[in-house]
């Protein structure tokens, strides 16, 4: 069965349709990379399926429910999210926004335990950053906040992560080291559907990729069909030409 399920999706706003006919299958353990140029309706498409849009057609299943059906508490303990950027409002400590990520697992006005606070830190020190726990999140640069929402999404344990160009703010060394624990999330059964802009990224971690343009699918299946330079050429509106010629390897291969 699988985690999520979306069906000849219409998506967008009451006045603006975004996108449309998309549909896509996700099961445990899988990467679904998506790709397409900015205003193509990937964050849009990734709204409607966390439940914050409706959709304007179409289904969306999760674990064999429809999204619909789902309380927000339920759905919490199922679906964790990681947005693009965050700069935070409130002084809270890095070691507090990760134990947000629990919230999911206490009763109401449940105060975090021991256990938790220890689930709060082990996914601190996955990510290699633990000594920033008593740090203040608002002080904290773009990357280390990115790192830290990845964190708290590790803390919620879900079973599906939606990640929304998860390593976009961040230095290639901590680009690698999110990457790596996508690939382990999804080793121990995690389903991670992730946005980015780069190809490279899509073949070191996803088991598939989509191809998004003008809010629809242009192409899906696995890295090394889908990510060839005539395809991205096209879905990017760039001559294959000069895409080779920018040097990006895109024909044989990313990052190791």
């Amino acid at each position: 069965m699988s985690l999520l399920e979306v069906r000849d999706l219409a998506f967008g706003y009451r006045h603006h349709p975004v996108g449309s006919e998309v549909t896509l299958r996700l099961g445990a353990g899988e990467v679904l990379a998506l790709l397409g140029p900015n205003g193509a309706g990937k964050t849009t498409l990734f709204r409607t399926i966390l439940g914050w849009l409706p959709p304007l057609a179409g289904a969306i299943h999760l674990a064999g429910e429809p999204l619909g059906r789902w309380s927000r508490a339920r759905l919490a303990r199922l679906l964790g999210y990681v947005p693009q950027a965050h700069a935070g409002l409130f002084a809270f400590s890095v070691l507090d926004v990760v134990l947000m990520g629990r919230t999911a697992h206490l009763p109401v006005f449940g105060v975090p335990s021991r256990h938790d606070r220890e689930v709060a830190l082990e996914a601190l020190d996955l990510l290699g950053v633990a000594a920033l726990a008593p740090r203040v999140y608002v002080e904290l640069s773009g990357g280390e906040r990115q790192l830290v929402l990845v964190a708290r999404a590790l803390a919620q344990e879900p079973r599906l992560l939606v990640l929304d160009e998860p390593t976009a703010s961040l230095d290639f060394g901590n680009q690698i080291k999110v990457l790596d624990e996508i690939r382990a999330l999804a080793g121990r059964g995690i389903a991670v559907l992730m946005s980015t802009h780069h190809p490279d990224q899509a073949r070191r971690v996803a088991t598939r990729v989509a191809l998004l343009k003008r809010g629809r699918i242009v192409g899906e299946g696995a890295p090394e069909a889908v990510l060839s330079l005539d395809r991205l050429a096209r879905l990017y509106d760039v001559d294959p030409a000069r895409l080779a010629a920018a040097g990006a390897s895109l024909a044989g291969g990313g990052a190791a």
